[in-house]
């Protein structure tokens, strides 16, 4: 529900404006997303006893040259009390601006770590592909092969070696 909210406003923001309004709403949005990883924030956001001017105003201060369209956008969600879905504002921004920009980030999920020649190399490899700018970043975790995941795109693709083993066993069984 809240996402179908905010899919709304970030409609209503993308109206008229170019790319670089766009992207400038996105990283203050972000910046402001930010303060959500805080409890006292959260608290502070979601109190009845705070006038919701004082809290827009909370919210206005923290960047310091904020346009006139990110505290527009900030004033009227204060209005509507909805000032709690600011974040997934933020998330559909970020979809929304790597639409048009046409860039888009990853994940590389591997449990040792890559040479950055190789992550470059699949950036390439998959910028080529997709016809898209890709910037890739590494994650050093337990996943037992490679996986790569990139989200704006809705793709995933992974190798992994238990898998191969499963279906290798499976392919000599069958064989018999």
């Amino acid at each position: 529900m809240v996402d179908l909210i905010a899919k709304r406003y970030v409609k209503a923001l993308l109206i008229g404006r170019d790319t670089d309004s766009i992207t400038n709403v996105y990283n203050e949005l972000k910046e402001i997303s930010s303060a959500f990883l805080s409890d006292k924030f959260v608290s502070i956001i979601s109190s009845t006893e705070v006038k919701t001017e004082a809290k827009t105003d909370l919210i206005i201060s923290f960047i310091e040259n904020i346009s006139v369209v990110t505290k527009n956008l900030i004033k009227v969600l204060g209005e509507n009390k909805r000032l709690d879905i600011i974040p997934y504002i933020v998330e559909e921004l970020k979809v929304q601006v790597a639409l048009i920009s046409n860039k888009y980030e990853g994940l590389v999920y591997t449990n040792s770590e890559l040479s950055s020649e190789y992550i470059t190399s699949i950036e390439e490899k998959f910028s080529k592909k997709f016809d898209v700018n890709l910037k890739l970043t590494q994650e050093v975790c337990d996943y037992d092969g490679i996986k790569v995941d990139i989200e704006g795109l809705g793709l995933e693709i992974s190798f992994s070696k238990a898998r191969l083993k499963s279906q290798l066993i499976d392919h000599i069984l069958k064989a018999v």
